[in-house]
Protein backbone atom coordinates (compact mmCIF):
# COMPACT_ATOMS: atom_id res chain seq x y z
CA UNK A 1 0.00 0.00 0.00
CA UNK A 2 1.16 3.57 -0.66
CA UNK A 3 2.01 5.53 2.48
CA UNK A 4 -0.53 8.32 1.92
CA UNK A 5 -3.17 5.58 1.57
CA UNK A 6 -2.19 4.31 5.03
CA UNK A 7 -2.93 7.78 6.42
CA UNK A 8 -6.27 7.99 4.61
CA UNK A 9 -7.24 4.59 5.98
CA UNK A 10 -6.48 5.76 9.54
CA UNK A 11 -8.46 8.96 8.91
CA UNK A 12 -11.52 6.87 8.03
CA UNK A 13 -11.18 4.93 11.29
CA UNK A 14 -9.82 7.56 13.71
CA UNK A 15 -10.74 11.00 12.31
CA UNK A 16 -11.13 12.68 15.71
CA UNK A 17 -8.20 10.93 17.38
CA UNK A 18 -4.93 12.79 18.05
CA UNK A 19 -2.37 11.90 15.40
CA UNK A 20 0.44 14.32 16.24
CA UNK A 21 1.58 16.27 19.29
CA UNK A 22 4.27 18.95 19.06
CA UNK A 23 4.65 20.98 22.23
CA UNK A 24 1.17 22.21 23.10
CA UNK A 25 -0.04 21.79 19.51
CA UNK A 26 -2.25 18.77 18.73
CA UNK A 27 -3.41 17.60 15.30
CA UNK A 28 -6.19 15.06 14.87
CA UNK A 29 -6.10 12.60 12.00
CA UNK A 30 -8.74 14.66 10.21
CA UNK A 31 -6.66 17.84 10.62
CA UNK A 32 -3.44 16.17 9.47
CA UNK A 33 -5.31 14.86 6.45
CA UNK A 34 -6.78 18.26 5.62
CA UNK A 35 -3.52 20.17 6.02
CA UNK A 36 -1.57 17.68 3.92
CA UNK A 37 -4.34 17.80 1.27
CA UNK A 38 -3.98 21.58 1.08
CA UNK A 39 -0.21 21.36 0.80
CA UNK A 40 -0.52 18.78 -1.98
CA UNK A 41 -2.91 21.06 -3.90
CA UNK A 42 -0.55 24.02 -3.45
CA UNK A 43 2.47 22.01 -4.60
CA UNK A 44 0.61 20.88 -7.72
CA UNK A 45 -0.53 24.45 -8.42
CA UNK A 46 3.12 25.55 -8.13
CA UNK A 47 4.09 23.12 -10.89
CA UNK A 48 5.09 20.02 -8.95
CA UNK A 49 4.50 17.03 -11.18
CA UNK A 50 4.24 13.31 -10.61
CA UNK A 51 7.69 12.01 -9.54
CA UNK A 52 9.27 15.41 -8.86
CA UNK A 53 11.63 15.70 -5.92
CA UNK A 54 10.77 18.00 -3.01
CA UNK A 55 13.55 18.73 -0.52
CA UNK A 56 12.79 19.26 3.16
CA UNK A 57 15.24 21.11 5.42
CA UNK A 58 13.08 20.93 8.53
CA UNK A 59 13.41 20.30 12.24
CA UNK A 60 11.04 17.87 13.95
CA UNK A 61 7.62 19.50 14.01
CA UNK A 62 4.21 19.84 12.47
CA UNK A 63 5.61 21.26 9.22
CA UNK A 64 7.76 18.17 8.66
CA UNK A 65 4.94 15.65 9.14
CA UNK A 66 2.47 17.65 7.03
CA UNK A 67 5.15 18.01 4.34
CA UNK A 68 5.83 14.28 4.09
CA UNK A 69 2.18 13.41 3.54
CA UNK A 70 1.50 16.44 1.34
CA UNK A 71 4.40 15.54 -0.93
CA UNK A 72 3.23 11.93 -1.23
CA UNK A 73 -0.35 13.03 -1.94
CA UNK A 74 1.00 15.21 -4.76
CA UNK A 75 2.67 12.12 -6.24
CA UNK A 76 6.12 13.56 -5.57
CA UNK A 77 9.23 12.22 -3.81
CA UNK A 78 10.09 13.40 -0.28
CA UNK A 79 13.79 14.19 0.21
CA UNK A 80 14.32 14.93 3.94
CA UNK A 81 17.62 16.50 4.96
CA UNK A 82 19.05 17.10 8.40
CA UNK A 83 18.59 20.78 9.34
CA UNK A 84 22.34 21.08 10.04
CA UNK A 85 23.11 20.48 6.33
CA UNK A 86 25.43 23.22 5.05
CA UNK A 87 24.81 25.36 1.98
CA UNK A 88 27.44 23.75 -0.28
CA UNK A 89 26.18 20.23 0.37
CA UNK A 90 22.57 21.36 0.04
CA UNK A 91 23.33 23.01 -3.31
CA UNK A 92 24.92 19.79 -4.57
CA UNK A 93 21.83 17.81 -3.56
CA UNK A 94 19.52 20.36 -5.19
CA UNK A 95 21.35 19.85 -8.47
CA UNK A 96 21.76 16.09 -8.23
CA UNK A 97 18.02 15.60 -7.57
CA UNK A 98 16.88 18.44 -9.86
CA UNK A 99 14.60 19.45 -6.99
CA UNK A 100 11.40 21.30 -7.85
CA UNK A 101 10.76 22.69 -4.33
CA UNK A 102 12.77 23.27 -1.14
CA UNK A 103 10.74 23.56 2.09
CA UNK A 104 12.50 24.99 5.13
CA UNK A 105 11.97 27.10 8.25
CA UNK A 106 12.85 30.72 8.91
CA UNK A 107 15.83 29.80 11.09
CA UNK A 108 17.37 27.97 8.12
CA UNK A 109 16.36 30.59 5.55
CA UNK A 110 19.89 31.91 5.02
CA UNK A 111 21.37 28.44 4.45
CA UNK A 112 18.57 27.48 2.08
CA UNK A 113 18.82 30.77 0.20
CA UNK A 114 22.58 30.49 -0.18
CA UNK A 115 22.21 26.93 -1.49
CA UNK A 116 19.61 27.97 -4.07
CA UNK A 117 21.94 30.76 -5.21
CA UNK A 118 24.83 28.30 -5.64
CA UNK A 119 22.75 25.64 -7.37
CA UNK A 120 22.18 25.42 -11.10
CA UNK A 121 18.65 24.18 -10.51
CA UNK A 122 16.40 26.83 -9.02
CA UNK A 123 13.72 25.20 -6.88
CA UNK A 124 10.83 27.13 -5.42
CA UNK A 125 11.83 28.14 -1.90
CA UNK A 126 9.06 27.68 0.68
CA UNK A 127 9.66 29.04 4.19
CA UNK A 128 7.67 28.24 7.33
CA UNK A 129 7.49 30.39 10.47
CA UNK A 130 8.83 33.43 8.63
CA UNK A 131 7.78 36.80 7.27
CA UNK A 132 9.91 36.93 4.15
CA UNK A 133 7.92 38.52 1.35
CA UNK A 134 10.44 37.35 -1.22
CA UNK A 135 9.61 33.64 -0.90
CA UNK A 136 6.57 31.39 -0.78
CA UNK A 137 5.08 31.19 2.73
CA UNK A 138 4.38 27.67 3.98
CA UNK A 139 1.44 28.81 6.08
CA UNK A 140 -0.20 30.47 3.05
CA UNK A 141 -0.14 27.08 1.32
CA UNK A 142 -2.34 25.74 4.14
CA UNK A 143 -5.17 28.24 3.63
CA UNK A 144 -8.27 27.92 1.51
CA UNK A 145 -10.34 24.93 0.59
CA UNK A 146 -9.26 22.87 -2.46
CA UNK A 147 -11.66 23.32 -5.39
CA UNK A 148 -11.04 19.85 -6.84
CA UNK A 149 -10.17 16.39 -5.52
CA UNK A 150 -6.55 15.33 -5.50
CA UNK A 151 -5.36 12.71 -7.97
CA UNK A 152 -5.17 9.23 -6.48
CA UNK A 153 -2.05 7.22 -7.20
CA UNK A 154 -1.98 3.43 -7.12
CA UNK A 155 1.55 2.40 -8.14
CA UNK A 156 3.24 1.24 -4.93
CA UNK A 157 6.55 0.63 -6.70
CA UNK A 158 7.00 4.33 -7.33
CA UNK A 159 9.75 6.21 -5.52
CA UNK A 160 8.59 7.70 -2.19
CA UNK A 161 11.79 8.69 -0.38
CA UNK A 162 15.31 9.83 -1.13
CA UNK A 163 17.30 9.69 2.10
CA UNK A 164 20.77 11.16 1.73
CA UNK A 165 23.62 9.55 3.64
CA UNK A 166 27.25 10.57 3.63
CA UNK A 167 28.60 7.15 2.64
CA UNK A 168 32.13 5.94 3.35
CA UNK A 169 33.60 8.65 1.10
CA UNK A 170 31.72 11.49 2.77
CA UNK A 171 29.88 12.28 -0.48
CA UNK A 172 26.08 12.35 -0.30
CA UNK A 173 24.34 9.21 -1.55
CA UNK A 174 20.61 9.22 -2.16
CA UNK A 175 19.02 5.96 -1.01
CA UNK A 176 15.92 5.34 -3.16
CA UNK A 177 13.01 3.80 -1.25
CA UNK A 178 9.67 3.04 -2.85
CA UNK A 179 6.27 3.01 -1.16
CA UNK A 180 6.52 -0.79 -1.12
CA UNK A 181 9.92 -0.63 0.62
CA UNK A 182 8.68 1.70 3.36
CA UNK A 183 5.35 -0.05 3.84
CA UNK A 184 6.97 -3.49 4.04
CA UNK A 185 9.52 -2.37 6.64
CA UNK A 186 7.00 -0.46 8.76
CA UNK A 187 4.39 -3.22 8.61
CA UNK A 188 7.01 -5.69 9.86
CA UNK A 189 8.14 -3.31 12.63
CA UNK A 190 4.56 -2.69 13.78
CA UNK A 191 3.99 -6.45 13.81
CA UNK A 192 6.83 -7.37 16.18
CA UNK A 193 6.28 -4.27 18.36
CA UNK A 194 2.55 -5.09 18.45
CA UNK A 195 1.71 -1.47 17.61
CA UNK A 196 -1.93 -0.44 17.73
CA UNK A 197 -4.12 2.66 17.89
CA UNK A 198 -3.56 2.63 21.67
CA UNK A 199 0.14 3.45 21.28
CA UNK A 200 1.66 6.84 22.05
CA UNK A 201 5.24 7.05 20.76
CA UNK A 202 7.53 9.85 21.90
CA UNK A 203 10.33 10.43 19.40
CA UNK A 204 13.31 12.77 19.49
CA UNK A 205 14.82 11.11 16.41
CA UNK A 206 15.29 13.38 13.38
CA UNK A 207 12.75 12.94 10.60
CA UNK A 208 15.61 13.20 8.12
CA UNK A 209 16.69 9.63 8.89
CA UNK A 210 15.09 6.23 8.54
CA UNK A 211 14.79 5.48 12.27
CA UNK A 212 12.79 8.66 12.81
CA UNK A 213 10.69 8.29 9.67
CA UNK A 214 9.58 4.77 10.65
CA UNK A 215 8.12 6.16 13.90
CA UNK A 216 5.94 8.56 11.90
CA UNK A 217 4.81 5.97 9.35
CA UNK A 218 4.07 3.18 11.81
CA UNK A 219 1.95 5.44 14.01
CA UNK A 220 0.05 6.86 11.02
CA UNK A 221 -0.53 3.33 9.74
CA UNK A 222 -2.01 1.91 12.96
CA UNK A 223 -3.82 5.03 14.15
CA UNK A 224 -1.46 5.72 17.04
CA UNK A 225 -0.22 9.07 18.36
CA UNK A 226 3.23 10.46 17.59
CA UNK A 227 4.68 12.93 20.09
CA UNK A 228 7.58 14.79 18.49
CA UNK A 229 10.42 16.50 20.34
CA UNK A 230 13.20 18.35 18.53
CA UNK A 231 16.08 16.61 20.27
CA UNK A 232 17.36 14.96 23.44
CA UNK A 233 19.49 18.00 24.29
CA UNK A 234 17.71 18.33 27.65
CA UNK A 235 17.35 14.72 28.87
CA UNK A 236 15.59 15.59 32.10
CA UNK A 237 12.90 17.55 30.25
CA UNK A 238 12.47 14.75 27.71
CA UNK A 239 11.99 12.16 30.45
CA UNK A 240 9.43 14.39 32.16
CA UNK A 241 7.64 14.65 28.82
CA UNK A 242 7.72 10.86 28.50
CA UNK A 243 5.78 10.57 31.75
CA UNK A 244 3.51 13.52 30.98
CA UNK A 245 2.19 12.12 27.69
CA UNK A 246 2.03 8.56 29.11
CA UNK A 247 4.11 7.26 26.22
CA UNK A 248 3.86 3.56 25.47
CA UNK A 249 6.81 3.52 23.06
CA UNK A 250 10.19 5.25 23.18
CA UNK A 251 12.78 4.81 20.40
CA UNK A 252 16.29 5.72 21.46
CA UNK A 253 19.94 5.42 20.53
CA UNK A 254 22.66 4.29 22.98
CA UNK A 255 23.89 7.86 23.48
CA UNK A 256 20.48 8.64 24.93
CA UNK A 257 20.64 5.48 27.05
CA UNK A 258 23.96 6.69 28.48
CA UNK A 259 22.35 9.96 29.54
CA UNK A 260 19.35 8.19 31.05
CA UNK A 261 21.61 5.79 32.93
CA UNK A 262 23.40 8.81 34.41
CA UNK A 263 20.17 9.97 36.05
CA UNK A 264 20.76 8.11 39.29
CA UNK A 265 17.76 9.72 40.97
CA UNK A 266 15.26 8.05 38.62
CA UNK A 267 13.60 5.30 40.65
CA UNK A 268 12.70 1.97 39.01
CA UNK A 269 9.17 1.93 37.65
CA UNK A 270 9.06 5.68 36.97
CA UNK A 271 7.28 5.12 33.64
CA UNK A 272 4.46 2.61 34.23
CA UNK A 273 2.81 3.33 30.87
CA UNK A 274 5.96 2.62 28.85
CA UNK A 275 5.31 -0.68 27.07
CA UNK A 276 8.50 -0.88 24.99
CA UNK A 277 11.81 0.80 24.20
CA UNK A 278 13.69 0.25 20.95
CA UNK A 279 17.38 0.78 20.30
CA UNK A 280 19.16 1.21 16.97
CA UNK A 281 21.66 3.50 15.21
CA UNK A 282 24.69 2.50 17.31
CA UNK A 283 26.13 -0.06 19.72
CA UNK A 284 24.18 -0.78 22.90
CA UNK A 285 26.68 -1.99 25.52
CA UNK A 286 25.37 -4.77 27.80
CA UNK A 287 25.95 -2.54 30.83
CA UNK A 288 23.50 -0.02 29.34
CA UNK A 289 20.96 -2.79 28.78
CA UNK A 290 21.22 -3.93 32.39
CA UNK A 291 20.71 -0.40 33.73
CA UNK A 292 17.69 0.20 31.48
CA UNK A 293 16.16 -3.09 32.61
CA UNK A 294 16.62 -2.04 36.24
CA UNK A 295 15.04 1.35 35.60
CA UNK A 296 12.22 -0.04 33.43
CA UNK A 297 11.42 -3.46 34.94
CA UNK A 298 8.03 -3.74 33.18
CA UNK A 299 9.17 -2.37 29.80
CA UNK A 300 10.26 -4.58 26.91
CA UNK A 301 13.58 -3.64 25.28
CA UNK A 302 13.95 -4.40 21.56
CA UNK A 303 17.50 -4.37 20.17
CA UNK A 304 17.52 -3.83 16.41
CA UNK A 305 19.88 -3.57 13.46
CA UNK A 306 19.27 -1.93 10.12
CA UNK A 307 20.55 0.22 7.33
CA UNK A 308 18.99 3.13 5.51
CA UNK A 309 19.03 0.86 2.46
CA UNK A 310 16.36 -1.37 4.03
CA UNK A 311 15.28 0.73 7.06
CA UNK A 312 15.27 -2.26 9.42
CA UNK A 313 16.89 -5.67 9.02
CA UNK A 314 16.78 -7.59 12.32
CA UNK A 315 15.38 -7.46 15.83
CA UNK A 316 15.97 -9.43 19.02
CA UNK A 317 12.83 -10.46 20.96
CA UNK A 318 13.06 -9.11 24.52
CA UNK A 319 12.75 -12.60 26.00
CA UNK A 320 16.06 -13.52 24.32
CA UNK A 321 18.05 -10.63 25.84
CA UNK A 322 19.21 -12.54 28.90
CA UNK A 323 20.39 -15.55 26.88
CA UNK A 324 21.86 -13.60 23.94
CA UNK A 325 22.79 -10.08 25.16
CA UNK A 326 25.19 -9.56 22.23
CA UNK A 327 22.82 -10.65 19.45
CA UNK A 328 20.84 -8.41 17.09
CA UNK A 329 18.34 -11.21 16.61
CA UNK A 330 16.87 -12.53 13.38
CA UNK A 331 15.36 -11.03 10.25
CA UNK A 332 12.23 -8.92 10.63
CA UNK A 333 8.98 -10.67 9.57
CA UNK A 334 8.63 -11.37 5.86
CA UNK A 335 12.35 -11.00 5.08
CA UNK A 336 15.62 -12.94 5.17
CA UNK A 337 18.99 -12.06 6.73
CA UNK A 338 21.97 -14.42 6.62
CA UNK A 339 25.75 -14.54 6.51
CA UNK A 340 27.73 -15.37 3.35
CA UNK A 341 31.35 -15.82 2.33
CA UNK A 342 33.20 -13.98 -0.45
CA UNK A 343 31.48 -16.15 -3.06
CA UNK A 344 28.02 -15.35 -1.71
CA UNK A 345 27.52 -18.80 -0.19
CA UNK A 346 26.05 -19.23 3.32
CA UNK A 347 28.67 -19.89 6.01
CA UNK A 348 28.35 -22.35 8.92
CA UNK A 349 27.41 -21.16 12.42
CA UNK A 350 30.23 -19.32 14.17
CA UNK A 351 32.02 -18.34 10.94
CA UNK A 352 32.39 -14.63 10.19
CA UNK A 353 31.12 -13.36 6.85
CA UNK A 354 29.12 -10.54 5.29
CA UNK A 355 25.48 -10.04 6.23
CA UNK A 356 23.10 -9.94 3.28
CA UNK A 357 19.43 -8.96 3.31
CA UNK A 358 16.54 -10.09 1.13
CA UNK A 359 12.95 -8.86 1.10
CA UNK A 360 10.48 -6.26 -0.13
CA UNK A 361 12.06 -3.63 2.13
CA UNK A 362 15.34 -3.56 0.17
CA UNK A 363 15.94 -0.23 -1.58
CA UNK A 364 15.70 0.34 -5.33
CA UNK A 365 19.27 1.67 -5.48
CA UNK A 366 21.27 4.90 -5.19
CA UNK A 367 20.03 8.00 -6.94
CA UNK A 368 22.10 8.75 -10.03
CA UNK A 369 24.83 6.26 -9.10
CA UNK A 370 24.49 3.09 -11.13
CA UNK A 371 27.93 1.78 -10.15
CA UNK A 372 27.24 2.08 -6.42
CA UNK A 373 23.87 0.42 -6.98
CA UNK A 374 25.44 -2.54 -8.78
CA UNK A 375 28.00 -2.93 -5.99
CA UNK A 376 25.26 -2.85 -3.32
CA UNK A 377 23.46 -5.87 -4.72
CA UNK A 378 24.59 -9.46 -5.01
CA UNK A 379 23.47 -11.36 -8.12
CA UNK A 380 21.00 -14.08 -7.15
CA UNK A 381 18.07 -15.99 -8.57
CA UNK A 382 16.20 -15.60 -5.28
CA UNK A 383 15.42 -11.86 -5.68
CA UNK A 384 17.04 -8.59 -4.63
CA UNK A 385 19.88 -9.28 -2.19
CA UNK A 386 21.46 -6.32 -0.41
CA UNK A 387 25.11 -6.51 0.59
CA UNK A 388 25.41 -4.68 3.90
CA UNK A 389 29.21 -4.52 3.98
CA UNK A 390 29.02 -5.50 7.66
CA UNK A 391 30.70 -8.54 9.17
CA UNK A 392 28.49 -10.91 11.16
CA UNK A 393 28.37 -14.40 12.56
CA UNK A 394 25.38 -16.62 13.34
CA UNK A 395 24.86 -19.10 16.14
CA UNK A 396 23.39 -22.61 15.94
CA UNK A 397 19.88 -21.25 16.48
CA UNK A 398 20.15 -18.72 13.66
CA UNK A 399 20.63 -15.61 15.82
CA UNK A 400 22.91 -12.98 14.29
CA UNK A 401 25.89 -11.21 15.90
CA UNK A 402 27.51 -8.04 14.61
CA UNK A 403 31.30 -8.22 14.44
CA UNK A 404 32.33 -5.01 12.72
CA UNK A 405 31.96 -2.92 9.64
CA UNK A 406 34.37 -4.40 7.15
CA UNK A 407 36.28 -1.13 6.88
CA UNK A 408 36.52 -0.70 10.70
CA UNK A 409 38.44 -3.88 11.46
CA UNK A 410 41.79 -3.12 13.08
CA UNK A 411 44.69 -5.22 11.86
CA UNK A 412 47.41 -5.41 14.49
CA UNK A 413 50.27 -7.86 15.01
CA UNK A 414 48.83 -10.09 12.30
CA UNK A 415 45.47 -10.33 14.07
CA UNK A 416 42.08 -8.83 13.23
CA UNK A 417 40.37 -6.95 16.05
CA UNK A 418 36.74 -5.83 16.17
CA UNK A 419 36.50 -2.36 17.76
CA UNK A 420 33.15 -3.38 19.24
CA UNK A 421 34.74 -6.11 21.36
CA UNK A 422 37.26 -3.70 22.85
CA UNK A 423 34.58 -1.06 23.40
CA UNK A 424 32.46 -3.61 25.22
CA UNK A 425 35.35 -4.24 27.62
CA UNK A 426 35.79 -0.50 28.16
CA UNK A 427 32.12 0.03 29.01
CA UNK A 428 32.37 -2.69 31.64
CA UNK A 429 34.79 -0.49 33.65
CA UNK A 430 32.89 1.74 36.11
CA UNK A 431 33.60 5.41 35.47
CA UNK A 432 33.59 5.25 31.66
CA UNK A 433 30.63 7.10 30.20
CA UNK A 434 31.42 6.79 26.49
CA UNK A 435 34.08 4.91 24.52
CA UNK A 436 35.33 4.41 21.00
CA UNK A 437 38.25 2.46 19.60
CA UNK A 438 40.35 3.09 16.50
CA UNK A 439 43.49 1.87 14.80
CA UNK A 440 46.63 4.02 14.66
CA UNK A 441 49.12 3.31 11.85
CA UNK A 442 52.31 1.74 13.16
CA UNK A 443 55.43 0.80 11.12
CA UNK A 444 56.02 -2.36 13.17
CA UNK A 445 52.59 -3.69 14.10
CA UNK A 446 50.62 -2.34 11.12
CA UNK A 447 48.20 -0.70 13.52
CA UNK A 448 48.00 -0.24 17.26
CA UNK A 449 44.78 0.17 19.21
CA UNK A 450 43.85 3.47 20.78
CA UNK A 451 40.89 3.99 23.11
CA UNK A 452 39.00 7.29 23.20
CA UNK A 453 36.98 7.73 26.37
CA UNK A 454 34.71 10.18 28.14
CA UNK A 455 34.65 9.74 31.91
CA UNK A 456 31.62 10.00 34.14
CA UNK A 457 31.49 13.08 36.29
CA UNK A 458 33.79 12.63 39.27
CA UNK A 459 35.56 9.55 37.88
CA UNK A 460 39.33 9.43 38.47
CA UNK A 461 40.59 6.87 35.96
CA UNK A 462 44.06 7.12 34.44
CA UNK A 463 45.38 5.68 31.19
CA UNK A 464 47.16 3.01 33.23
CA UNK A 465 43.92 2.06 35.03
CA UNK A 466 42.09 1.59 31.75
CA UNK A 467 44.84 -0.42 30.06
CA UNK A 468 45.22 -2.64 33.15
CA UNK A 469 41.48 -3.31 33.15
CA UNK A 470 41.51 -4.25 29.45
CA UNK A 471 44.51 -6.51 29.94
CA UNK A 472 42.52 -8.43 32.53
CA UNK A 473 39.58 -9.17 30.23
CA UNK A 474 40.97 -9.13 26.66
CA UNK A 475 43.58 -11.08 24.74
CA UNK A 476 46.88 -9.21 24.68
CA UNK A 477 46.66 -8.17 21.03
CA UNK A 478 43.27 -6.53 21.73
CA UNK A 479 44.48 -4.37 24.61
CA UNK A 480 44.70 -0.63 23.78
CA UNK A 481 48.23 0.70 23.69
CA UNK A 482 47.11 4.25 24.42
CA UNK A 483 44.11 6.12 25.80
CA UNK A 484 42.92 9.57 24.81
CA UNK A 485 40.58 11.35 27.23
CA UNK A 486 37.98 13.66 25.73
CA UNK A 487 35.13 15.84 26.93
CA UNK A 488 32.90 14.42 24.18
CA UNK A 489 33.11 12.01 21.26
CA UNK A 490 32.10 12.96 17.72
CA UNK A 491 28.64 11.91 16.62
CA UNK A 492 26.63 11.68 13.47
CA UNK A 493 23.18 13.35 13.31
CA UNK A 494 21.58 10.00 14.24
CA UNK A 495 23.59 9.80 17.46
CA UNK A 496 26.22 7.27 16.44
CA UNK A 497 29.64 7.72 17.97
CA UNK A 498 32.04 7.82 15.03
CA UNK A 499 35.69 8.87 15.18
CA UNK A 500 35.28 10.12 11.61
CA UNK A 501 31.69 11.30 11.73
CA UNK A 502 32.00 13.05 8.38
CA UNK A 503 32.68 9.66 6.79
CA UNK A 504 29.79 7.81 8.39
CA UNK A 505 28.17 5.04 6.39
CA UNK A 506 24.43 4.72 6.41
CA UNK A 507 24.36 1.79 8.83
CA UNK A 508 21.85 1.90 11.66
CA UNK A 509 22.84 -0.97 13.89
CA UNK A 510 21.39 -2.16 17.11
CA UNK A 511 23.13 -4.24 19.75
CA UNK A 512 26.48 -4.38 18.02
CA UNK A 513 28.44 -4.05 21.22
Amino acid sequence: MRIEARLRDSVRRFAAKTALVVGDHHLTYAELDAFSDRLAHSLISQGVQHGDRVLMLLENGTEAVVSFFGIWKAGAVACPLHPSTKADKLAAIIDSTDARVLITQARHRNTAGAAVEKAISKPLLVVAQGEDSGVQCFEDMMTGAPDAPLPVFHDCDELALLIHTSGSTGLPKGVMLSHVNIDAACTAIARYLKNSADDVVLSVLPLSHGYGITQMVTMASVGGTLVLEKSFAFPRKAMERLAEVKATGFPLVPAMAAMINGMTDLPPGSFPHLRYVTSAAAAMPPTFIQRLQQLLPQTELFIMYGQTECLRATYLPPDELERRPLSVGKAIPGTRAFVVDEDGLPVPPGVVGELVIEGPHVMRGYWGDGLATVRAFQPTTQGQRLRTGDLFSMDEDGFLYFISRSDDIIKTRGEKVSPQEVERALYALPGIKEAAVGGIDDPIFGQTIRAYVVLCEGAMLSERDIIRHCAGVLEDFMVPKSVEFRDALPRTPTGKIRLSADKTRSTEQGNVA
